[in-house]
């Protein structure tokens, strides 16, 4: 990674367990490769399976952060969210058991199941961490109170997010962030706690074929479900 970039985090809101490509990794009919990966009790990474189950989205916001995260010493670069296990890093190691489990949460920042676990989690990062002040991003919704206000609890002005998410949907945002990525090219970010969450849909950014053409395993529907708005 680039010695000159900034120290920054990424926090990825996480996947729709319980939506119909979820069903399709997780109910053991699947003929593709995934799929057969976790029958039988086998296991993929929870990267994995989000950018399965997402589609663009979450695969927009995984390799995005892969490549511009910069943390400092003594913390992950990159962490997803989870209905009830706090933050787990992308490459955790997750059964059908596990995945069908975070269906079952609920992401309300009220809910102690889901609260909980981040508020430690958040915790351990910033008692962890170096003497370094990361910049924290978040890229998923910000519209909403579900991860934003726990969020802010411990990170406070340091949680930013891409100030070009607002208005976009999820394939818009994972078109863009695929773009900054093979552009090498960081997108703005705006803090949180100051931000305008709302605003004017800008122009319908539209995936590109290379973006569409490996999203997901061709056997399988391109319809794709997200959590985020």
């Amino acid at each position: 990674m680039p010695a000159e970039l900034p120290p920054r985090i990424f926090l990825l809101s996480p996947a729709n367990c319980g939506g119909k490509r979820a069903e399709l990794l997780l109910g053991g009919r699947g003929k593709f490769a995934l799929a057969y990966e976790l029958q039988d009790g086998g296991t993929i990474t929870l990267g994995e399976a989000f950018s399965f189950m997402s589609g663009l989205y979450f695969r927009g916001k995984l390799t995005y952060a892969r490549r511009f995260a910069c943390p400092p010493t003594g913390v992950a670069g990159i962490h997803i969210i989870t209905t009830n296990r706090g933050l787990l890093s992308p490459d955790t190691p997750v059964t059908t058991d596990d995945l069908r489990e975070f269906a079952t949460g609920e992401i309300q920042p009220l809910e102690p199941r889901y609260r909980n676990p981040l508020l430690r989690d958040l915790r351990a990062i910033e008692s962890s961490r170096d003497s370094a002040q990361p910049d924290i991003v978040l890229l998923g919704s910000i519209a909403t109170a579900k991860y934003v206000d726990v969020l802010l609890e411990v990170i406070g002005e340091r949680l930013l997010f891409p100030s070009e998410f607002v208005g976009r949907g999820d394939m818009s945002r994972g078109a863009m962030l695929l773009r900054a990525t093979r552009a090498g090219a960081e997108l703005d970010y705006t803090p949180i706690a100051t931000a305008v969450r709302r605003g004017r849909r800008p122009t319908k950014l539209q995936p590109s074929s290379a973006e569409t053409s490996n999203a997901d395993d061709t056997t399988t529907p391109t319809a794709a479900a997200s959590i985020d708005d």
